[in-house]
């Protein structure tokens, strides 16, 4: 099994940045694809961006050239960098791990086994 704790959240201006973490606990880490989503309430959990266990990327079209996602297998650890926050960003984000995952489906929710308890994001204007 496979724990994963999110940080890094909090208030930022519109245009600013905020790096969220994950870290992660469990075997075998390195085999393991990782995502982040993001939920608003009342909506569904969307999705953000993945690093597959290789290191190929894949973001939502609604960040993409804003947010950066990395990782860091010796430290069992992920990153999301946000630049350009806007107001729209403003949500849950929530870390994720999926072994096995086909990445043809890389944004289906379903497909990830393992998730964090989220961490707030908010965007001011």
């Amino acid at each position: 099994q496979v724990q994963l704790v999110e940080s890094g959240g909090g208030l930022v201006q519109a245009g600013g940045s905020l790096r969220l973490s994950c870290a992660a606990s469990g075997r075998a880490f390195n085999l393991y694809a990782m995502a982040w989503f993001r939920q608003a309430p009342g909506k569904e959990r969307e999705f953000v961006a993945v690093i597959s266990w290789s290191g190929g990327t894949y973001y939502a079209d609604s960040v993409k050239g804003r947010f950066t996602i990395s990782r860091d297998n010796a430290k069992n650890m992920g990153y999301l960098q946000m630049n350009s926050l806007k107001p729209e960003d403003t949500d849950i984000y929530y870390c994720a791990v999926g072994r096995g995952l086909d990445m043809r489906y890389y944004y289906r929710r379903s497909g990830y086994d393992y998730w964090g308890q989220g961490t707030q994001v908010t965007v001011s204007s």
